[in-house]
């Protein structure tokens, strides 16, 4: 699958899923939000890319005087302004339609393994970023070891077509040096999921909900995931993040 398709399928796949997304628990709240917030306090004009159902950038109103919203799926810019009252735009995170030096604080959580071209997004928020700016980043992670980064994207996308790929902390750090900002803090942290809930919330067929369950049990997904079970039943489930502070 080419870049466009790729694009075009993720777009149509979360247009379908905009209203679970809304009410996801790990996307409304946590540790990371309000670090990403924190991270961004007293800024003039904000924008988060991929915003999703909003939940990042109704967080941003906390501390930023102007907050705009971007996804390239038009039904999660409709979710998030309708549910949070916020300007939107429709926009492809690679090919960002502002000016350089627009924003001095940009945002994107737990979105870019669904980029095709990682390099060219970062590239394209240092561009639109103004001196000084802050780039207030987190999203999922492998591990270093290439067998369970493999395993990771695997299981992934058997959840999710339209997970393109996650990437290590270094290979990150790497995109944001390359690109010239200056990495002024960067933090991994876990995050709870219920499984469950995490499986439904893309819709998955029965038959690649048969798969994840017997991956999940393997000791790459314990590794990976940090998988308990009893009688069974996953009871414990969670993912690793990074979350990069960086300046332009």
């Amino acid at each position: 699958m080419d870049e466009f398709d790729q694009k075009q399928a993720t777009t149509a796949s979360f247009g379908d899923v905009a209203d679970a997304y809304l009410d996801s628990d790990v996307h409304q709240s946590g540790a990371d939000l309000e670090l990403l917030v924190s991270w961004c306090d007293g800024a003039n004009r904000a924008l988060d890319i991929a915003c999703g159902a909003g939940h990042t950038a109704e967080a941003l109103t906390e501390s930023a005087e102007t907050v705009l919203a971007a996804d390239a799926t038009p039904a999660m810019v409709e979710t998030a302004t309708e549910a949070f009252s916020l300007p939107g735009i429709v926009a492809d995170a690679e090919r960002l339609p502002f000016a350089d030096g627009s924003f001095d604080a940009v945002t994107c959580r737990i979105a870019a393994h669904h980029f095709p071209n990682p390099q060219a997004f970062v590239n394209e928020v240092a561009r639109i970023l103004a001196p000084g700016g802050v780039f207030a980043f987190e999203d999922n992670i492998t591990p270093e070891d290439d067998e369970l980064a493999d395993f990771y994207n695997r299981f992934e996308r058997l959840r999710d077509p339209t997970h393109g790929e996650a990437y290590s902390v270094a290979q990150w750090q790497d995109w944001f040096r390359n690109a010239g900002f200056t990495i002024d803090e960067s933090v991994t942290m876990r995050k709870e999921l219920e499984y469950e809930s995490w499986v439904e919330r893309t819709n998955s067929d029965e038959k690649s909900r048969k798969k994840l369950a017997d991956l999940v049990r393997k000791p790459e997904a314990e590794a990976v995931y940090d998988v308990s079970a009893e009688g069974g039943t996953v009871r414990g489930f969670s993912n690793e993040k990074v979350l990069i502070q960086a300046k332009k």
